[in-house]
Parts: structure tokens; C-alpha cells; sequence
């Protein structure tokens, strides 16, 4: 695949977007918390808005109709936190999974921001990818405050 037409960028965003729409669905379900219950349902519906956002941008670029969903990748990082969970692993457990994932989309939005992109999708990818650094410092800081 060429991770430098932005079609393709796109579509690994949009991918990973569901990625972590489910993943944080799948933690706030696990986690006993209320507050990170909270948080991780707020960030599942923040990166479903982002999904859509680039969907919208992926038919301007001229790949329209096709849904992204997740990757097999997700899906079993999903089953991972599950086998976890089930095991006994508590908040902690789950928050460093979720760090985890932060740090796949992380990397996603760093490719894709060296891509060439147009304008108005370089802007929206760079917001977005604001936002997931703002989300992943957060999950570690969480992580960490729950270690201590």
C-alpha cells in the first residue's frame, strides 16, 4: 500500500479511528470507575465523530461508499483487554491497554501528517491528531496515578 497517497493515508486514519472507538467502547465497559467509565465513552464517541469527519474527506477525494471498520489488529487488542478483564486484571490493567492503543493512533496521526496531503485534510488530521495526544497523555497520566 502507499502509505503517501492520501486515499490510502486517509483510510488508515479512518481505520484506526474505529480501532479506538471500539477499544475505548470495550474498556469503559471493564473498567469499575465511574470517572474513567465516563472518559473512555466520551472518547469512544470522539473518535467515532473523527471516523466520520475523514469519511467525509475520503469521498471528496474521490473513494466514496466504503465504510472503514477496524483492523484484525484492533480486534484482537480488543480480545486481549477482554482475556485480561476476565483474568482479574483491574483499572490499571485496562489503562495501560488502552495506552496501548494511544500509542498505535498516535503513530498513525505522526505518518499521516508526513503524507502529502490537501490543505483542508492536513488541517483536519492535524487537529485530530492534537486530540488523540492530548488523550494518550491523559490515559498514561491516569495509568500512573493509579499505579502509585
Amino acid at each position: 500500500m502507499d502509505d503517501k497517497n492520501p486515499v490510502n493515508v486517509v483510510e488508515k486514519l479512518i481505520e484506526a479511528c474505529k480501532n479506538g472507538e471500539e477499544g475505548y467502547k470495550d474498556a469503559a465497559s471493564h473498567v469499575k470507575r465511574p470517572d474513567l467509565k465516563t472518559y473512555f465513552q466520551q472518547q469512544s464517541s470522539e473518535r467515532a465523530r473523527f471516523a466520520n469527519e475523514l469519511q467525509v474527506e475520503l469521498g471528496k477525494l474521490g473513494k466514496p461508499g466504503k465504510k472503514e471498520s477496524g483492523s484484525v489488529a484492533g480486534a484482537l487488542h480488543r480480545a486481549w483487554i477482554d482475556t485480561k478483564a476476565s483474568l482479574g486484571g483491574g483499572d490499571k490493567t485496562i489503562l495501560e491497554s488502552v495506552e496501548q492503543g494511544e500509542d498505535n493512533a498516535k503513530e498513525n496521526y505522526q505518518e499521516a501528517m508526513g503524507a502529502s496531503l490537501p490543505p483542508n485534510v492536513a488541517e483536519i488530521v492535524r487537529r485530530q491528531a492534537a486530540s488523540v495526544q492530548t488523550a494518550h497523555d491523559r490515559v498514561k497520566a491516569l495509568r500512573d496515578s493509579v499505579a502509585a
